[in-house]
């Protein structure tokens, strides 16, 4: 009303201002004041006469209501005109939203946002909304020509539900990953490192007021509340870059860290805290690992695993192997799908040690036609013809004493056959890559070690403590190429070990050059690996390289092709995405260890370890894989 009366106000002005100068513009501007003037008088009449419908028609829908009704209903009411116009209130709803004000002709939406009249009507259980400091649930209903509102002050229940959430606990375990290590470099040094971090999580424990207890050297017990844990998951956990800059010598300290989060009991949470401890330890340190609700979050994993090199695990596990092997009355080796060098070789290396050693019947599960390693195989083949057999032959043969060994994966996912794995009673699992959440949990021995270079490494040091005395000069050269495929000829993720493991099969016969020959491809090959190579775009210090069409062996040449582009300066990572068939594509990941890219793999369903990891994505084309993947990195 205000506005359409000045505007006519103004309108009235300008026709006098022009009688002076022009008698007939005066009386044409007179007219369309009038005008203006009669329909803005028809519409208030109009307007007026809607609220009065409205009004009526809501207090006779909610029972001949009166304002005195309004009144007596303990809650903020109000009813309001189909457009959501405030018509009428009770004391309780105006000192809710306007104090003192009058809101008559308000719009309901200049005091409860984001929420349409509406949606209001169609939920039963009311809408959460908010106003002021004020946390609000409003119910409406639709009466004739408008809406009558109820609004429920939940403030003080809301706050204490926060307050209960906020305060509630989550228990944590934390490991000093590498104390063996500065331990045995220097006692003092060691001692005085443990100290250091010991100090650095008690003053954090504090200042987030947290309880924290040393349960032995090494290992460590915090409670949080949820507030502080989220506010750390929100900061993702600095608290590791810190403790990172704990240096003796050449060493660094890291921590891995479990914890169980929202769990009713804080008993239950400490186990579940020790579930997310094995699974970071099982990644390879260096990290935190949440489990909430049975979903597992990681924080950290920047840092190369942590060398072991202490060798009392691998003897004690081997004569739980030994064990195994001596009850069983056969025994089933297999690796993962699309096997390569160091999963045959590793397969071999136990294939030689159960049959020489312990004289039992053995047999490697393997698709030779899909492998990547069918020159080892053809090698291996002429020694003893009958070592490999396929999935329906291993189906064929299991019986209730058969020994399952699983090498080079520890998901169900990738292994060769998961009929053969469910069909056999007892398993066991020889592995190197980070654990993923997805893992064979029922084991009768899970050896994973992801600090070792490779699963040729691992089964290297097991067969020297089972009986190597049979491995043969072939078998060694198998398990001396599995470790120089995943070490990229001894360049990355090697240590003492390693070395070590290299030793012993040179000693047994490896020839170097020979190994080396396996590596070698065709000329054609050749050209297509460097035409990739030429086409590749770096994207943040990544190579990223397509083959948009099928093409033979393109498992074994994006491999290839992802080794080449870690030679160019300033890459750190590669990427090589194929086409394998019409509804699968694969994408080939390898770095030297500054950028995880396991960690970018596992994003998109994959998986592997820090330096080589892949994934394969169904229904999808070459060209959105590498959208996803550009996506991924930019947000790393």
């Amino acid at each position: 009303m205000p506005v359409y009366l000045i505007f006519v106000l103004v309108m009235l002005i300008m026709a006098f201002a022009s009688l002076e100068h022009n008698l007939i513009l005066f009386f044409v501007e007179i007219a369309l004041t009038m005008i203006a003037l009669a329909v803005v008088l028809l519409l208030t009449l109009k307007f007026r006469h809607y609220v009065k419908n409205v009004v009526t028609d809501a207090i006779t829908s909610v029972e001949n209501v009166s304002q005195q009704y309004l009144e007596s209903i303990k809650m903020p009411c109000a009813l309001l005109g189909e457009y959501g116009e405030i018509l009428l209130y009770n004391a309780l709803f105006k000192e809710l939203f306007f104090k003192h004000a009058d809101a008559v002709n308000e719009n309901i939406s200049s005091y409860i946002k984001d929420e349409s009249i509406e949606s209001m009507c169609i939920s039963e259980t009311g809408v959460e909304c908010s106003f002021a400091d004020k946390k609000l649930t409003v119910f409406a209903r639709k009466v004739d020509n408008g809406y009558m509102l109820i609004v429920v002050d939940n403030t003080y229940y809301k706050n204490i539900e926060k307050e209960f959430y906020n305060t509630q606990k989550s228990v944590a375990l934390a490991v000093f990953d590498n104390i063996d290590d500065f331990m045995s470099d220097s006692e003092e040094e060691g001692t005085q490192a443990m100290i250091t971090l010991e100090n650095l999580l008690s003053r954090w424990s504090n200042k987030h007021d947290c309880l924290y207890r040393k349960l032995s050297d090494g290992k460590y017990l915090i409670i949080f509340d949820e507030k502080v844990l989220t506010t750390q998951i929100d900061k993702k956990f600095r608290i590791l870059d810190k403790i990172r800059q704990i240096k003796v010598g050449e060493r660094f300290a890291t921590v891995s860290i479990g914890i169980g989060r929202n769990c009713k009991t804080l008993k239950e949470s400490h186990a579940n805290a020790k579930k997310a401890l094995d699974m970071a330890l099982g990644r390879g340190g260096d990290q935190v690992a949440l489990l909430n609700l049975g979903e597992y979050e990681f924080f950290g994993g920047v840092s190369k695993g942590v060398e072991k090199t202490s060798k009392v695990r691998v003897r004690v596990i081997s004569q739980a192997i030994r064990n195994a092997i001596e009850q069983c009355d056969k025994v089933l080796i297999m690796g993962h799908k699309f096997s390569d060098l160091d999963c045959i070789g590793s397969a071999s290396g136990i294939y030689s040690t159960v049959t020489k050693t312990f004289s039992k019947r053995a047999y490697v599960v393997c698709d030779v036609e899909k492998s990547m390693a069918k020159t080892l195989i053809e090698q291996l083949q002429k020694q003893n013809k009958d070592m490999f057999i396929n999935v329906d032959r291993a189906q064929s043969i299991v019986s209730d004493k058969t020994l399952l060994i699983i090498v080079d994966t520890h998901s169900p996912d990738f292994i060769e056959s998961p009929k053969v794995y469910s069909m056999c009673p007892k398993v066991i699992v020889v592995d190197h890559h980070r654990k993923m959440v997805n893992f064979i949990s029922n084991t009768d021995v899970f050896f994973h070690e992801p600090s070792a270079s490779s699963t040729s490494e691992m089964v290297t040091e097991l067969i020297s403590y089972l009986g190597d005395d049979g491995l043969s000069k072939i078998e060694a050269e198998a398990l001396l190429s599995g470790i120089m495929l995943d070490t990229k000829n001894f360049v990355i993720n090697t240590g003492v070990r390693t070395f070590e493991a290299a030793a012993r099969l040179r000693k047994k016969g490896a020839d170097t050059v020979l190994v080396r020959n396996m590596f070698s491809s065709s000329i054609d090959t050749y050209k297509d690996r460097y035409k990739l190579v030429s086409q590749a775009q770096i994207i943040n210090n990544c190579a990223i390289c397509v083959i948009d069409s099928v093409v033979k062996n393109s498992r074994l040449l994006s491999a290839q092709t992802a080794d080449e582009l870690l030679t160019i300066k300033d890459v750190y990572a590669s990427f090589v995405i194929s086409q394998l068939d019409q509804k699968t594509v694969n994408i080939s990941a390898r770095s030297y260890g500054k950028i995880n890219v396991q960690l970018l793999m596992e994003k998109l369903g994959g998986g592997g370890h820090q330096n080589m990891a892949a994934v394969q994505l169904t229904d999808i084309s070459v060209e959105q894989a590498r959208e996803k993947l550009v996506s991924i990195i930019r947000l790393s």
